[in-house]
């Protein structure tokens, strides 16, 4: 199991369906992703299967995100291996989605630093990028409090304007 300060990650699993269905019907968890809450468990453990086929494909995806001192599933974090955004063909993304009680908290900037330092010293990649609806200013803030730099904004698709982040490793 990887830990932070405050935080254990380690690969989702099927028994997570029902805290990620609460993540992930949540409408304020999806207000700046681009994308609808789910409607039914089915669709949680359709997600969890599509993030444990990436660890099998990729040898990464996203994690599981326990709170150290309750050992509660406050959310999901890591990198994922992205493809086709921004003209990017490939990329590592970094990346995070919490429940909205758990919301500032600085989790998301913790984990962001986390997998940044993760993915550059333990997976040696030489780039990782990110990106964030540009009114999503809390997850931006976290992204360049990760050490990232806003490259850009860019059109998501159907108008929804992101903001492209990187950080390049420099070991």
């Amino acid at each position: 199991m990887l830990q932070s300060e405050r935080l254990y990650y380690r690969e989702l699993l099927p028994r997570d369906d029902e805290a990620m269905f609460s993540l992930d019907s949540d409408p304020e968890v999806h207000r700046y992703l681009g994308n609808n809450p789910v409607t039914n468990i089915e669709q949680s453990r359709d997600y969890i299967k599509s993030i444990r086929q990436q660890y099998q494909d990729n040898g990464i995806g996203r994690m599981a995100v326990i709170l150290k001192e309750t050992n509660e599933f406050i959310g999901w974090a890591g990198l994922k291996l992205e493809h086709n955004v921004n003209d990017y063909a490939q990329f590592y993304d970094v990346g995070y989605r919490f429940m909205k009680k758990y919301w500032g908290n600085g989790y998301a900037t913790e984990s962001a630093l986390f997998f940044v330092d993760y993915g550059f010293n333990k997976l040696k990649l030489e780039k990782i990028n990110a990106c964030a609806m540009v009114e999503h200013i809390a997850s931006r803030r976290a992204l360049e409090k990760s050490g990232l730099k806003f490259i850009e904004n860019f059109d998501y698709g159907e108008g929804e304007m992101c903001a492209w982040y990187e950080i390049n490793n420099s070991n």
